[in-house]
């Protein structure tokens, strides 16, 4: 078996990079050194480990899935991280995205609306020992307001942006997510200025679990 021990992971993660996200671009090494380190293999049912770090989305249950390397990849560079940030994520799901985000700022603030897949976030947080994370199963929509404002938000599922978000943002914060509908979607950068407008730029076309509303028990 070819992933019977840590070190098969390391060499799996090692490949990922150099495979998967450097020959299309990711070259922010802070994000690299993140998807180098961050075990995916933790984040999957143990059924699906050995297929981790393949260039693929992969089911966590409940009908969502944990995105390929390479979007996640991307969606963090498009944050432009510095380390000293406040990060809003919009869909824990596995804990995966959260758990690169908690490499590369101060703090994550997590919302996952489907209950099972919150908790097992959190065991998966746990386990992969990432503590500068905080998580709440709510409405993603409504933003976290009572940590309000962040630096950044990214949101993991397609759909159309709430208004909430970019009031949540700091003046210069960036909002990245996947706009569109229908299983159509293209990455989205929003900045908001300093003067209350926005500035947005468009990227990559890709293919999301539908944004929700409300909590799902």
């Amino acid at each position: 078996m070819p992933y019977r021990n840590g070190q098969s992971f390391v060499r799996a993660r090692q490949r990922m990079v150099d495979m998967q996200l450097k020959p299309r671009g990711i070259d922010d090494p802070r994000v690299l050194a993140a998807m180098a380190e961050v075990p995916r293999h933790l984040f999957v049912d143990a059924a699906l480990a050995s297929r981790a770090y393949q260039d693929s989305a992969l089911p966590i249950g409940e009908g969502q899935t944990i995105s390929q390397p390479y979007m996640v990849a991307r969606m963090t560079q498009l944050l432009a991280l510095q380390g000293n940030e406040r990060v809003l994520e919009i869909g824990t799901g596995c804990g995966y995205q959260t758990a690169v985000l908690s490499r590369l700022c101060r703090r994550v603030y997590s919302i996952e609306r489907i209950r099972s897949l919150h908790e097992k976030a959190k065991r998966n947080l746990r386990r992969a020992r990432h503590a500068n994370v905080m998580l709440k199963c709510g409405d993603g929509m409504l933003g976290w307001p009572e940590y309000a404002p962040f630096d950044a938000i990214l949101v993991t599922a397609g759909g159309f942006a709430s208004p909430c978000w970019m009031e949540q943002l700091k003046p210069g914060g960036v909002l990245v997510f996947p706009e569109g509908e229908g299983g159509v979607h293209r990455l989205v950068r929003r900045r908001k200025l300093a003067d209350g407008g926005i500035d947005e730029e468009r990227f990559d076309a890709c293919t999301f679990v539908p944004l929700l509303a409300g909590v799902s028990h």
